[in-house]
This record gives structure tokens, sequence and C-alpha cells, in this order.
């Protein structure tokens, strides 16, 4: 029997995805944000009770990355189509036969959202087969990501105000910030995992200083705290971390 649950908190994470997805098509941002993050906790306990119980499968891992690609692939890819849509004003263009190509160009550009869900796939992918990816990660985890990218609703609800709302809707920004989140999935950037094999601060210091910053930025600054914080991860990691691999 034990060697089942960390599937079944797996399928957890799938089911948290998947009613993610119609809250998200809804722009119910709130329950969707809670179903990500309700994800994000079952992504962490299917892993831990594994190693705890010691019954690690090829089956497991499998499934894990299923599991991700819904809620941490997918679900972001519809935030993005639906910021995109928001964007240009909830439509998705003129008429056909309206004549105005440049609209029906626009018409278009709410499915450019998801490249994310196409990055994301490529991702997991690589992480199944990288062994280099074991204690620390090359390229931005999927659920960082997917924390970013369903921050940018939950910035508009609760930090904001007419100028944040204008650059968060603005196509050109959700372009940019769609080009970003594909490129920092996949990109050769090694990244330290907050993984702790052990409690002492000699070998976790990066880790305990991260997390402190992190509660620090969340108490002060809200959602708007997401994008500051995976700021801050990606420069620790790439000016304080040295994958042990290349010690």
């Amino acid at each position: 029997m034990k060697k089942n649950i960390p599937n079944l908190l797996t399928l957890m994470n799938v089911l948290a995805g998947s009613l993610a997805v119609v809250f998200a098509l809804d722009n119910q941002w709130g329950t969707m944000a809670l179903l990500v993050l309700g994800g994000l906790i079952f992504d962490f306990l299917d892993g831990l009770s594994a190693r705890a119980l010691k019954v690690q499968s090829k089956l497991g891992l499998q499934l894990d990355s299923l599991a991700d690609m819904v809620t941490f692939g997918l679900v972001p890819g519809i935030v993005m189509y639906q910021l995109f849509t928001m964007s240009l004003g909830g439509h998705q263009g003129m008429e056909a036969g309206s004549g105005k190509d440049v609209f029906q160009l626009f018409a278009l550009l709410p499915y450019a959202g998801f490249a994310v869900t196409l990055a994301s796939a490529v991702r997991l992918a690589r992480f199944n087969i990288d062994e280099r990816q074991a204690t620390s990660f090359i390229g931005l985890p999927t659920p960082a990501n997917a924390l970013l990218v369903v921050s940018l609703p939950m910035i508009l609800l609760y930090n904001g105000n007419d100028a944040l709302n204008n650059i968060i809707l603005n196509p050109w920004f959700l372009i940019i910030h769609t080009v970003l989140s594909c490129y920092l999935l996949n990109a050769p950037i090694a990244l330290f995992s907050l993984k702790f094999k052990n409690w002492g601060f000699k070998d976790n210091s990066l880790r305990y200083i991260f997390l402190f910053i992190s509660l620090f930025c969340i108490g002060t600054m809200k959602f708007l705290s997401v994008p500051v914080i995976i700021l801050i991860y990606l420069l620790m990691s790439l000016f304080f971390f040295r994958p042990v691999e290349q010690a």
C-alpha cells in the first residue's frame, strides 16, 4: 500500500492542475492560483514521501512529469492566453472580411501564450534524461516559472494600480515575458535546489538566506514579490552557486 502513496499525491497534483485550467479559462484567478499552489504542495509531498518510504520508481518519475505538465505547463499557457486576450480589449480581432489584416494578425497573438506550454514540455523532458540535475537544476524549474506567470493576474488583483496594470496588460510586455519564460525554462544556467540533505547552516547557507529574503518580500510586497523572488533566485544562483559537479 505504501508504494502507492507518492503516486496518489502525484494524481492529486494532476487534479489540482486540471481544476486550475477550468478556473483560468473563466478568469477566476484567485481560485486558479490556490489550485496551482495546491499542485505545488502535492508535487513537493510526492517526492518527499517517495524518498521517506524508499519507494521511488520509474513509474513515479514519469507520472510526476505528466502531472507537472498539466499544472505547471498547461495552466501557465492558458493564463498567458487569457492575459493576451485581455490586453487586446477582450476580443481577438475584427470580423473576417473587414479588410483589417493587421487586426486579423493580432487575433492570433493570444495563442503565443502557449509557447510557455511548449517550452515547459521540453524542460520536463530534458529534466528526466539529464543526470546533472540530481542535486541542482539546469534552467528554471517549471513550478517556479508557473508561479511567475500565475503571479501576473494576481498582481492585477491585489497590487494593481493604473501604471502597473498598463504595463502587465501591454501586449509588448506579454510578448517579452513569454519569450523570457521560454528561454529561462531551457537556459543552460545552473540553479540551486531547495532540497535539504541536512539542516546545518554551513551546508545550506544559500538556501536559508534565500528563504529569509523570500519571506521578507512576501510580507512586504504581496504577489509583486513573486517576480522579485524569481529574479533574486536567478542572481543568487549566477553569482553564489557552484554546482558540485563543477567544484
